[in-house]
């Protein structure tokens, strides 16, 4: 496996490879040169680089064994591994490049399932925080998504499935500031579609019960007192002993009102799924 591979790393003789290229840098090594050796020896000369943390200069060495020996063993090692090294390097693009080359080259072999981790990593440690674009925060939840579904047996799937659910939770916290934005300017239509699009999308955030709180205030704020109700209905059903439906609960009775179900808009829809449970 390519975890136990990394492990050596650590144990690779820094003395024999150093000595093999007289402890000569990337930049040193010419093109004429580094052809001499065997693949194995240039792969370990990688590894070396790798373990004094030099992944700039493993990919290269990398790269030449893929080049000179490209239907070797070591050049199938060497693609994975240019990919941890960019990924170290934090050369996102050229990580994925790497690893979807090996998906495509080695579909069946077992170190697949790392490659498609790396390319959900290099999106995943791309993710700004929650005011800038989501874009590659949705592209890291599909390409773990992949990875869980298609390796199901495979070691990085509870990794994946961790950093799946926070982000997750990133981009539920994305709509929460939208909706809190136009809620603090009393633009209620709008703060009630991004409550909504966490309810009913995110339903498994930290942020839904939150949600369903705004949403009471907002539709209290516009007088759609059924569809407050509701909300206050499925908030108390799923997080009764939480903060948000005391304060839910509060302001429905400053008004005279109760959480229950009421009318036949989205919400009753939503508790529903609840009563079957179908939902959280």
């Amino acid at each position: 496996m390519i975890l136990n591979r990394l492990i050596y790393l650590i144990g690779v003789s820094s003395i024999a490879v150093g000595l093999l290229f007289g402890c000569s840098n990337t930049a040193n090594v010419g093109s004429d040169e580094i052809e001499n050796y065997s693949a194995k020896q240039i792969y370990d000369r990688a590894e070396y680089e790798m373990a004094r943390s030099k992944p700039i200069d493993a990919i290269a060495f990398f790269s030449d064994v893929e080049r000179l020996y490209p239907y070797s063993e070591w050049a199938k090692r060497s693609v994975i591994m240019q990919a941890f090294a960019n990924h170290k390097a934090k050369q996102y693009k050229e990580a994925r490049d790497a690893a979807e080359r090996y998906i495509e080259y080695y579909p069946a072999d077992e170190d697949s399932a790392y490659a498609q981790y790396i390319i959900a990593l290099s999106y995943y440690d791309q993710i700004e925080d929650i005011g800038r674009d989501q874009e590659v925060t949705a592209k890291a939840l599909q390409a773990f998504k992949k990875l869980i579904k298609n390796y199901p047996d495979s070691e990085y799937v509870k990794p994946a499935e961790l950093k799946f659910d926070l982000a997750f939770d990133h981009l539920a916290g994305k709509e929460m500031e939208v909706g809190r934005y136009y809620l603090k300017r009393q633009q209620f239509p709008a703060a009630i579609n991004r409550f909504r699009i966490v309810v009913e999308d995110y339903q498994t955030s930290s942020y839904t019960a939150e949600a369903l709180h705004r949403l009471v205030e907002a539709y209290l704020s516009m007088g759609l007192v059924d569809e407050a109700q509701s909300a206050g209905a499925i908030l108390g059903h799923n997080y009764q002993a939480s903060a948000w439906y005391k304060r839910t609960f509060s302001l429905l009775r400053n008004e005279d009102l109760s959480p229950a179900v009421k009318g036949n808009g989205w919400l009753r829809k939503i508790h529903r799924q609840v009563l079957k449970g179908r939902w959280l």
